[in-house]
């Protein structure tokens, strides 16, 4: 099995790509700790190795954020032989979906969240994704939009900018009801 590794605008990240479906259509997962992903057998075999801090699990790929105590040198072929012998395991990657909520919203405010959603699903997630993570929306309340970035971009240097400059302008542009985007925890 061959496993691609990239880089993402978070130093302490790495994108890992390993040619097959990771969690497909189920959408994603995002992992801050090991007892959160005691749920994912994948999650839970990467959290085991020294070093790793964060896993996200995308359709498509896997990424790890290390801790910053060892850096990417023994850690990233440490990460490719987990990610190697689950897969070859045959173990499902997550036991179960996590419920993922429609957010906060005034019922009224429905078709702007539709236009929101859209927005987010076909502008920002997939370029997101590219980075090795996602975005997830949280609520819509007094023209603010709150979203809740995963993977690569959980704690990435600059993806305060990207909520400003690229998400909240793309927003106000396309919807005029958005005054504000926000990000938020969980």
């Amino acid at each position: 099995m061959f496993i691609e590794t990239e880089g993402t605008p978070n130093p302490a990240t790495l994108k890992f790509l390993p040619g097959r479906e990771v969690m497909g259509d189920r959408g994603t997962a995002d992992f801050a700790s090991a007892e959160a992903a005691l749920r994912s057998p994948l999650a839970a075999r990467l959290f085991a190795l020294p070093g790793v801090a964060r896993v996200f699990l995308g359709t498509d790929f896997v990424t790890v954020t290390e801790d910053g105590e060892q850096g990417w040198g023994a850690l990233k072929a440490q990460v490719l032989a987990a990610l190697v012998d689950h897969f070859v395991s045959g173990q499902p990657v997550i036991e179960a979906a996590e419920e993922d909520g429609e957010g906060d919203y005034d019922p009224v405010d429905a078709e702007v969240v539709e236009q929101i959603k859209e927005l987010l699903d076909t502008r920002v997630r997939p370029a997101v994704a590219g980075d090795g993570g996602d975005i997830v929306f949280r609520g819509f309340r007094d023209g603010i939009v709150r979203l809740h970035l995963q993977g690569a971009c959980s704690g990435c240097p600059s993806s305060r900018a990207t909520l400003k400059h690229g998400v909240e302008n793309m927003l106000r542009h396309y919807v005029p009801e958005v005054v504000a985007v926000e990000q938020v925890e969980a």
